[in-house]
């Protein structure tokens, strides 16, 4: 990813949130605690709900590597039979592929606990079959489980203007050219965009890289666009992940985990579930989360030192 791409120099927690703030009319609305309650790590609560829908990046792995105790807090919540899903915005891999990097990290995640807003996204495409989709997926994008022909905007320069529709899996890659010619193309053919992962940013091992929510919401900036966001904090993530944990479940009893409050915690209680927002391993990593609660009024209901 290049981080010069219409970003600033430093991409860190400050800019992200700020950045957060500036889109949030994009966003959803919802209501809030007046006060969120600490506590040490999500098995202090646990008692309290029989659902948890969890975040991916931030709360199970950061990067490619698990968050320390993941595993067995998994394990935990499964012996108090807790029903699980995962909803993540990792849009680049395939199901198949993200299945078996879980499992490679020592989680046991059935392929019907795992939501992916990429899986939504192509949903999307599929009801609008006949278009020629372009797709910004990184290098050697996987687009084979798409189920509509899907093609690779990185390797066809041709494709910006003979596109249908733009598809937005991955930021790897994408540039300051590709960003500039894909508004020169909107602007000279308004089309239809796709952003199959909606964050602005997400926690890596050596810091926050630039995700396609941010290009997308630079484009609704520029042009008289409106993205359409498949993911967190938008509705139809929550509803399929509510969905996933049965109709016996009802949202009070369900808890969201994640470690964002304009994705997790904002899209979490606009579904009406309560929140669990953890602080050690994601974006607040570090910070005193109270300045960001306060200028946002995104309060969790709940705030977890760790998983």
């Amino acid at each position: 990813m290049d981080r010069s791409a219409d970003s600033p120099a430093v991409v860190d927690t400050d800019w992200a949130f700020d950045r957060y703030e500036q889109v949030r009319h994009r966003l959803v609305a919802a209501t809030f605690p007046t006060a969120g309650e600490p506590v040490d790590d999500v098995a202090a609560v646990a008692e309290r709900f029989d659902g948890f829908v969890l975040d991916a990046f931030g709360v199970l792995n950061v990067g490619a590597s698990p968050v320390p105790g993941a595993v067995a807090r998994i394990a935990q919540l499964r012996r108090a039979g807790k029903r699980l899903v995962v909803l993540t915005n990792g849009a680049t891999r395939g199901r198949t592929a993200a299945l078996a990097t879980y499992r490679a990290l020592g989680f046991d995640f059935a392929p019907a606990e795992v939501v992916a807003s990429r899986d939504l996204a192509a949903a999307a495409l599929r009801v609008r079959a006949g278009l020629l989709w372009a797709a910004a997926g990184g290098p050697a994008p996987d687009l084979g489980d798409l189920g509509v022909p899907v093609r690779d905007l990185l390797a066809d320069a041709g494709l910006f203007a003979r596109a249908d529709g733009f598809v937005l899996f991955s930021s790897a890659g994408w540039t300051r050219d590709h960003q500039a010619r894909l508004a020169e193309a909107l602007a000279r053919r308004p089309r239809p965009v796709v952003v199959a992962n909606p964050d602005l940013v997400a926690p890596r091992e050596d810091g926050l890289s630039l995700e396609p929510g941010h290009y997308a919401h630079l484009l609704a900036d520029e042009l008289a666009l409106a993205p359409e966001f498949y993911g967190k904090p938008y509705a139809g993530a929550l509803r399929a992940a509510r969905a996933r944990l049965g109709p016996d479940v009802p949202p009070a009893r369900i808890a969201m985990v994640g470690d964002s409050l304009h994705t997790d915690v904002l899209g979490a209680r606009a579904a009406g579930m309560a929140t669990i927002l953890v602080t050690d391993h994601g974006l607040f990593r570090g910070r005193d989360l109270r300045p960001y609660v306060d200028r946002s009024g995104i309060v969790p209901d709940i705030v977890a030192a760790g998983f």
